[in-house]
């Protein structure tokens, strides 16, 4: 009975490694077909390029990527390598964030501004997956010691009238690409702040007191945890430091900030 059974058992093996691999071969093709049709373009600006969910060469050189040197806590380039180690920019000694540390891709301007431009305002969803891997890559170190992403929420009237938080998507995103566990209910917005475009700084800090809370069914998820503040665009950071306060106070060990843009103050 034994010895029947083997020559089917093996019949099976080879028929489904068979259908795998034709399964496989009609993808391929399939995806060949695809890319004759349809060539991949520029994320950004629809240019063709050699891969898709790619840049094309023209707004890469519209991107301003933030590399070494850069303020060891608000993450913002320095324009000259002093190669004396970690260093402070003079915004973050004049004023110390309340979060930890800041990380992001790059200068809000040119390329970056148009891609945070169209996720937000044109519904170019597609557009979280791309920034979110470059968000991934540029704050490794600290997504490497976070042990939960927590977006920046919307106030639950703008959530509606956009349909979607962006940040959320960018946190969902980031988070499976670095395998961390992302919470869109650590942290709620209580008050509908009016825009923060065209606020002064201190008007800024203003608008955001009182906007965020802890909800009460979070607080044992965030108790003496290492959050990583995952948002669009730092412009001020005070839309990260209030966040971040709000969450310190409910028992957070520490918080930090990834953003794929940053506002610079010292001159890049």
């Amino acid at each position: 009975m034994l010895t029947s059974d083997r020559p089917a058992f093996g019949t099976k093996f080879l028929s489904e490694r068979a259908g795998r691999g034709l399964a496989q071969g009609l993808r391929s093709v399939a995806s060949v077909a695809i890319g004759l049709i349809y060539p991949p373009t520029c994320v950004s600006c629809g240019a063709a390029t050699g891969e898709p969910h790619a840049l094309c060469a023209q707004c890469w050189s519209g991107f301003r990527l933030i590399e070494r040197p850069y303020c060891k806590r608000l993450g913002t380039p320095f324009a000259l390598d002093l190669g004396i180690g970690p260093l402070l920019s003079p915004a973050a000694i004049a004023e110390p964030p309340v979060f930890g540390r800041a990380r992001a891709v790059a200068v809000y301007d040119g390329t970056a501004r148009d891609l945070v431009h169209r996720l937000k305002y044109n519904d170019r969803l597609d557009l979280a997956r791309v920034m979110a891997r470059m968000m991934a890559s540029a704050g490794h170190d600290v997504l490497d010691e976070a042990d939960l992403l927590v977006p920046v929420p919307l106030h639950g009237t703008r959530l509606w009238r956009r349909r979607f938080n962006q940040s959320a998507l960018l946190a969902r995103d980031i988070g499976r690409y670095a395998g961390r566990h992302c919470d869109i209910r650590a942290l709620a917005r209580v008050k509908a702040t009016r825009p923060q475009v065209g606020l002064t700084r201190v008007q800024r800090a203003e608008n955001l007191q009182g906007a965020f809370r802890v909800p009460e069914g979070s607080r044992a998820r965030i108790q003496g945890r290492r959050l990583l503040l995952i948002d669009d665009v730092s412009t001020t950071g005070a839309t990260g430091n209030a966040a971040a306060r709000v969450l310190l106070r409910a028992g957070a060990a520490r918080v930090d900030l990834l953003t794929f843009a940053t506002v610079t103050r010292d001159g890049f």
